[in-house]
């Protein structure tokens, strides 16, 4: 994975349309957020096709990425999560159970290591262990692994209204929290 200034300087030239820049973005990245779709979609096939898509905005919405607003590691991989969320969406799938018996890994918070990486990876799972077990396994279903509300509800046995409390005070504090 390339570090935050060299994803910052690619997506600069991406949005100036160098398509080599885009390419050196692909090689640079491909492999991380591929395991993030596939994390998602739990089908190479659907997975593949979200990061050709998730690479399609890139090469459209480069321009939009602000280094004064985050990490460009973060910013593509919001880009990849929204594509294999609505791959998901197209597809119609379930996402996964959580019964190993169906085939679905358990949960842990070492799942969102893959999507992150160096000083905001430590700092995100230390935050993260810090959670209630509630807002961690929720925020987790949800963002690394695409769960919807609607879904984790049922799953869960809650009202919905309880799973987005969950979700919202568990992101509150995320964004709050400074090891």
């Amino acid at each position: 994975m390339a570090d935050n200034a060299t994803l910052a300087s690619l997506l600069a030239r991406i949005a100036r349309a160098d398509h080599a820049a885009l390419h050196s973005l692909y090689q640079a990245e491909a492999e991380r957020l591929f395991g993030l779709t596939n994390a998602i979609l739990r089908n190479r096939e659907a997975a593949a096709d979200a990061l050709h898509d998730a690479f399609l905005r890139v090469a459209e919405r480069a321009g939009q990425y602000d280094p004064a607003q985050g990490d460009a590691a973060a910013w593509l991989g919001g880009l990849v999560r929204y594509a294999a969320l609505e791959q998901a969406r197209r597809r119609g799938r379930e996402r996964p159970s959580d019964d190993l018996m169906l085939g679905d890994a358990a949960l842990a918070p070492e799942a969102l290591e893959k999507v992150l990486a160096g000083a905001e990876r430590k700092r995100l799972h230390w935050c993260l262990a810090t959670l209630e077990e509630k807002y961690r396994r929720g925020i987790l279903l949800a963002y690394v692994h695409g769960v919807s509300h609607a879904q984790l509800s049922a799953r869960l046995h809650l009202p919905m209204a309880s799973v987005r409390g969950w979700i919202r005070q568990g992101l509150l504090t995320l964004r709050d929290c400074a090891p």
